[in-house]
């Protein structure tokens, strides 16, 4: 019985070192890829919230500047953020703070910058839009009406649609083209919550085109419940 034992486990032995013979490269390297992505997945997270913590501190620097009114500070403050922390939603803030504060003092070019440092480089999508609404709104300030539109032509998250309807509604409108200011103007208000206070504003520009949403809305409605 011993020796038949024997014989079986020498069977078995065989077998695993014919399996492992066969396969055993292959295993040692999927394993190595496998303890090693996770050991670079947690590097990755350790590094991001690294990042994070010192994007923060960054950005506190940025804010102390932005409300002492320290131009030359904030834009120092803000160019290294950018340089060691531009993948960060931190620096995305930071810019977005800036560039209220370099406008409110009347440096309009920084601020054009720093706007467009967000729409062009940033990675978050809401962030991106906000930029460019408030860029257009800017190169529409300085009569630069071409770039205001180029800047609302770029794909927006659709919730932002009815405001840069909006927006692209008042560069038409002073660049002389009524229709389409006023075409402009309906989706927008039509994009907008009824609720919205932002709708009235629309109403008000339309009411000054000639045109009443509210009675224009009402009559399909009225059509439809003559059928």
């Amino acid at each position: 019985m011993a020796n038949h034992l024997d014989l079986e486990e020498q069977e078995q032995l065989a077998e695993l070192k014919h399996f492992w013979k066969r396969y055993g490269n292959v295993i040692s390297w999927v394993l190595i890829a496998v303890f090693g992505a996770v050991a670079a997945w947690n590097g990755y997270q350790y590094w991001q919230r690294s990042q994070s913590a010192q994007a923060a501190v960054m950005y506190d620097e940025v804010e102390r500047a932005a409300v002492a009114g320290d131009v030359v500070k904030l834009e120092r403050a803000l160019g290294d953020m950018k340089e060691r922390f531009g993948r960060t939603a931190y620096a995305e803030q930071a810019a977005l703070l800036s560039a209220r504060v370099f406008n409110d003092k009347g440096n309009l070019d920084a601020a054009k910058g720093a706007l467009a440092w967000v729409a062009g480089k940033g990675t978050d999508e809401g962030y991106q839009a906000v930029a460019r609404l408030r860029l257009a709104g800017l190169l529409f300030e300085t009569k630069a009406y071409d770039e205001a539109l180029q800047q609302l032509a770029a794909p927006l998250p659709k919730d932002f649609a009815p405001l840069a309807a909006d927006r692209r509604g008042d560069i038409l409108l002073a660049q002389g083209k009524k229709a389409e200011a006023k075409t402009q103007y309906e989706a927008a208000y039509k994009g907008l919550d009824e609720r919205s206070d932002y709708r009235r504003i629309i109403e008000v520009k339309l009411n000054a085109l000639g045109v009443d949403p509210v009675v224009k809305a009402a009559v399909p409605v009225a059509n439809e419940a003559a059928k």
